[in-house]
């Protein structure tokens, strides 16, 4: 008789895969930098009234963190780090919180916040820290630019995201740790603009802390771009009001990793259904030809309809 592995079996062959993936695939700032002291933030969570004086104000402040963070940096010899702070302060640039330690923590508004009636948050995937993370300011212009100047593009590095080339980046563990963060960052963000219309863009691993912090959220839309799976089996797994939107490139290697997900007793391995597939339920869009790291990319399907999205508008269906 043929022998026939246990569904059991065939999970735990399928999550092994799915790390190995993980690990081989060539992804965009796969190198973690070395841990670099910085000082404590000196600003406090809560935001600032979203007018210009106000803005410009915790703008200066955040300024002054980083420029205090660059000097640490060089006094520790990385040098890379501290040219990587010193653009960050450039007075040009609108930066409402920053945290240079354990890789870097920055929320950054790409356009004017006080005038924007539609916000898109980014929340980006692993491998993402100060030290690449022009590769993120660069999709948020690209997006801003798509949308118009009565639009603003917030982009939220608000957590320590997991080396592309990890374990970590196969558990929900660092997007259990994120997700509270982002759902404090967004109430704050309805308290001091209550009649934007705000959407929430969510990234590779991005995807899972969105998912985490989905619960109560009110945001006009929830998109899941270049997602592993969610943690959810569906879109009423992750209960919210948000419209629900997911959409994957047709190079995007992301599309190779098993969906599935097995529960240990500290943490979970796998992120479950396929987030663009017909079982999940979310409203997919068109995302184009790209890989995982164009999805912004200027001029692409992606963008105009990430940008659709954010307007409020309906984006292109996938090509059938």
């Amino acid at each position: 008789m043929a022998f026939r592995p246990s569904r059991s079996r065939l999970r735990r062959a399928l999550l092994t895969a799915l790390v190995v993936a993980s690990v081989a695939m060539p992804v965009s700032g796969a190198v973690r930098p070395a841990g670099v002291p910085a000082p404590a933030p000196t600003i406090p969570d809560a935001l600032p009234a979203a007018t210009p004086t106000a803005l410009a104000e915790r703008y200066a402040a955040t300024r002054a963190d980083i420029a205090a963070a660059a000097r640490m940096a060089d006094a520790h010899g990385d040098g890379k780090r501290a040219g990587a702070l010193r653009v960050m302060a450039d007075p040009a640039r609108h930066l409402l919180s920053f945290d240079g330690r354990h890789g870097g923590r920055t929320v950054e508004v790409v356009g004017s916040l006080s005038r924007a009636d539609r916000i898109a948050v980014l929340v980006p995937g692993a491998g993402m820290s100060i030290d690449n993370y022009w590769r993120l300011k660069g999709g948020a212009q690209a997006l801003w630019r798509e949308l118009g100047d009565r639009a603003a593009v917030v982009v939220w590095l608000g957590y320590e995201t997991p080396a592309a080339v990890s374990l970590a980046v196969a558990t929900s563990r660092r997007a259990d740790g994120a997700a509270p963060e982002l759902g404090k960052f967004l109430d704050e963000l309805r308290r001091v603009k209550p009649t934007a219309r705000t959407s929430l863009l969510c990234h590779s691993y991005g995807s899972v802390v969105c998912a985490r912090a989905a619960a109560g959220l009110r945001v006009a839309d929830i998109v899941l771009y270049g997602s592993p799976g969610v943690g959810a089996e569906d879109v009423a797994g992750l209960h919210s009001s948000a419209a629900v939107w997911a959409g994957r490139g047709g190079d995007d290697w992301i599309a190779d990793v098993p969906h599935v997900s097995l529960q240990l007793p500290d943490t979970d391995v796998g992120f479950g259904e396929d987030p663009v597939s017909e079982g999940f339920g979310a409203r997919v869009f068109d995302a184009g030809p790209g890989g995982h790291s164009d999805y912004l990319k200027p001029g692409s399907v992606s963008l105009k309809n990430l940008a659709r999205i954010v307007d409020g508008r309906i984006p292109d269906a996938p090509r059938a």
